[in-house]
């Protein structure tokens, strides 16, 4: 019995955390409906900068038809990296007419940096391999950008 409790204890401790963690996620952010193609995009929109700091940290899954969208003032060369953000994520760096720019795959939990290859008034982070699967590449559309909130 004495050797039960401490392994309940470490695991109420890791449940505690879990949930410290998602209450620290960003989950009641505005909504667009964005398109890639035919395929279909429920993208939270993170337009201030406290909601784009946080961006998708903390959270341990993404539907996939869901996203972020992140959207900046100007356009301007973009850069973003993963601490705290615990699922892999593709960022599509997105021009005013909708034109993906440059997608770069983002491992979790590094400082490494990503940045667009010219400047981007908006930068769409989806699962990993999303939009790989979809055949959307570099020069392919987002549509949908001037209907957000």
């Amino acid at each position: 019995m004495k050797r039960i409790r401490p392994a309940l204890a470490a695991l109420l401790v890791a449940f505690a955390g879990l949930a410290a963690a998602q209450d620290l996620a960003q989950t009641n952010l505005p909504r667009a409906k964005l398109s890639a193609g035919m395929h279909l995009i429920d993208a939270q929109v993170a337009s201030t900068p406290q909601q784009r700091q946080i961006g998708l940290m903390h959270r341990a899954e993404m539907p996939v038809r869901e996203g972020m969208l992140f959207v900046f003032d100007a356009p301007a060369v973009q850069c973003f990296w993963m601490k705290n953000t615990l699922l892999p994520l593709t960022a599509a760096f997105v021009a005013d007419d909708g034109r993906i720019v440059n997608l770069a795959d983002m491992k979790p939990q590094t400082t490494d940096s990503h940045c667009s290859s010219e400047p981007v008034r908006y930068v769409l982070e989806m699962n990993q391999g999303w939009f790989a699967k979809r055949g959307i590449t570099a020069g392919s559309r987002i549509g949908g950008l001037n209907k957000r909130p």
